[in-house]
């Protein structure tokens, strides 16, 4: 028995598990550490970051809240039209040569009564999608479509002038908009307009946006990472702010104006990125009402390659920053309930969290190792939950946008989940960059995102133009990737094993979304593509995978 009871012991102590255990817990040297000032310059910023990124994630928290608790706050059915308004229906385009024909079919497809619709193909193109579109819009406009080619010879203002130029000869009262990657179907402006025209406060009403559809889901792992982000953003943002009746945005493209809104607000401004979101919070604060339709999509094409979603997201970041500087002030200084103005404040300040999670990812290393030597039970208190606030609400986020689309396969979702927070830690230097180009005001161009007419999981865009170049960022993404492999290293040597799968992430962001960059500058076809079933819009209810 004494050697069974020592052989158990021996083997009690080289068990990895027990071991582990017995250095968390061992008080041997509590008390002896003291922090120098090394430490404190480390972990002060350290803690200000993870704070700042805590607050940002428990408002994601507060936004599923608000869309289960005014779940009730849906828009009624309208009543039958009885005398249909005039339309008119803008397709700004820039070098769309793939997708320019497939859009003005879906839009000459429109059951909307001829006589009281107008048609604008918006071109400010500098390549052949002239001539292609051109001959397409002769060719309609023969067959008896109203619709009309108007071309400018610069872009100046770019989607916004675009759209500012349309409306001086627009003859409508109400104002469809689609880009050129998307394709409405034909009972669209009959089921948006009557909004408008309901007796019981439609007439308040600046605008309805309804919900995008993806016709490549399916194509590849980084488009299966999009539909998720996307849903996220239309389903529980657009849901939560609609329903608690705070202010949101237009999404540029699948939603109409009404003329006047438009106009009171001051029209299209090009000070910003992001003039749709620009143009809907100075509509709100002139007293509008948006509404927000979920049942009623509009199939869209999500970005094919690394490069052009991140110049998309990039874009996304620096214009809502850009309309933060210049809108907040005056939701402060508005008669707006304090609510609204909170939401405002985060839903336009929240890229904030890229540049912030660039410093959080340089301090962790230093920050792992000071705290590690501070003890567990810290660790344990402070930092678990604030990264779980920071982090996890991500996850809750988008699982609750897939169960409400999806209630019968949205458990698959979590497959995807460590994929979709990589990725977004994978864009943050691209991001934070554009978020500290717009604090500082350094103005670039509007940088488009290419669509080369991919549905389901064929085509590819290998031989076409209008690809992103790489840059200097892929670089940084590789090195930034390897850097947390050395951190992860460290970690596994000093027995730290519970930061090991959140570091993993880091090193597959940064890896994959580097990599990615720079593998689809020369190799078109690489996707990490995925083997599920080919995903096509529906006309009504959920798309599903």
């Amino acid at each position: 028995m004494h050697t069974a009871l020592s052989l158990s012991v021996v083997l009690a102590a080289q068990n990895p598990i027990s071991h582990y255990w017995h250095k968390l817990t061992d008080r041997t040297f509590t008390g002896i550490y003291h922090a120098n000032a090394f430490d404190l310059a480390m972990m002060i910023p350290y803690f200000i970051v993870l704070l700042v990124l805590a607050v940002y994630g428990l408002h994601r928290y507060w936004l599923v809240y608000d869309y289960f608790a005014y779940s009730k706050n849906v828009p009624p059915v309208p009543p039958p039209v009885a005398n249909w308004p005039r339309v008119t229906v803008q397709l700004p385009i820039f070098n769309e040569r793939y997708v320019i024909e497939r859009l003005v079919e879906a839009v000459s497809r429109f059951d909307y009564p001829p006589d009281l619709l107008g048609v604008q193909v918006l071109d400010d193109s500098t390549d052949e999608t002239c001539d292609v579109a051109r001959a397409c819009v002769e060719r309609h406009s023969a067959q008896g479509m109203p619709i009309v080619y108007i071309h400018r010879a610069n872009r100046e203002g770019y989607k916004a002038g675009a759209l500012e130029n349309g409306l001086k000869t627009a003859k409508g009262e109400f104002v469809a908009i689609f880009d050129a990657d998307f394709l409405p179907e034909s009972d669209f402006l009959r089921r948006t307009i009557p909004y408008f025209m309901n007796p019981d406060g439609g007439a308040k009403i600046g605008m309805v946006q309804t919900r995008w559809t993806y016709l490549n889901s399916d194509y590849s792992l980084l488009t299966n990472v999009e539909t998720i982000l996307l849903d996220g953003h239309f389903v529980v943002e657009h849901g939560a702010r609609s329903r608690r009746g705070t202010f949101f945005n237009f999404n540029g493209t699948a939603g109409v104006w009404r003329r006047k809104a438009i106009d009171d607000a001051g029209g299209w401004e090009h000070d910003t990125l992001t003039e749709d979101t620009d143009l809907s919070y100075r509509s709100q604060l002139k007293g509008w009402k948006f509404l927000y339709l979920p049942q009623i999509e509009c199939a869209s094409e999500l970005p094919v390659d690394m490069n052009g979603f991140k110049a998309q997201q990039a874009r996304w970041a620096k214009g809502l920053m850009q309309t933060a500087k210049k809108i907040l002030p005056r939701v402060w200084k508005s008669d707006a309930p304090w609510h609204v103005k909170t939401e405002a404040f985060f839903h336009l300040t929240g890229n904030i969290s890229y540049p912030l999670m660039i410093l959080l990812s340089t301090m962790l290393l230093p920050a792992m190792i000071v705290r590690f030597y501070q003890g567990w039970v810290q660790m344990l208190v402070i930092d678990l939950p604030l990264f779980l606030a920071s982090t996890c609400s991500i996850s809750s986020f988008y699982l609750v946008a897939q169960k409400e689309l999806r209630p019968k396969t949205w458990w698959r979702t979590f497959f995807y989940m460590p994929f979709v927070m990589a990725t977004g830690i994978g864009i943050s230097v691209r991001n934070a960059q554009a978020v500290i180009e717009a604090l500082l005001g350094k103005k670039s161009e509007f940088a488009r995102t290419p669509k080369f007419n991919i549905e389901g999981k064929q085509g590819t865009f290998a031989k076409k133009s209008y690809k992103n170049k790489a840059g200097w960022m892929p670089y940084a993404e590789v090195l930034l990737g390897l850097y947390f492999s050395l951190t992860i290293v460290y970690a596994v040597s000093n027995e730290n094993y519970a930061t090991v799968p959140f570091l993993l992430l880091f090193v597959w962001g940064y890896l994959y979304t580097g990599s990615m960059s720079l593998g689809q500058t020369y190799f078109a076809r690489l996707r990490f593509g995925v083997n599920a079933p080919e995903m096509r819009p529906a006309t009504s209810g959920a798309p599903g995978f």
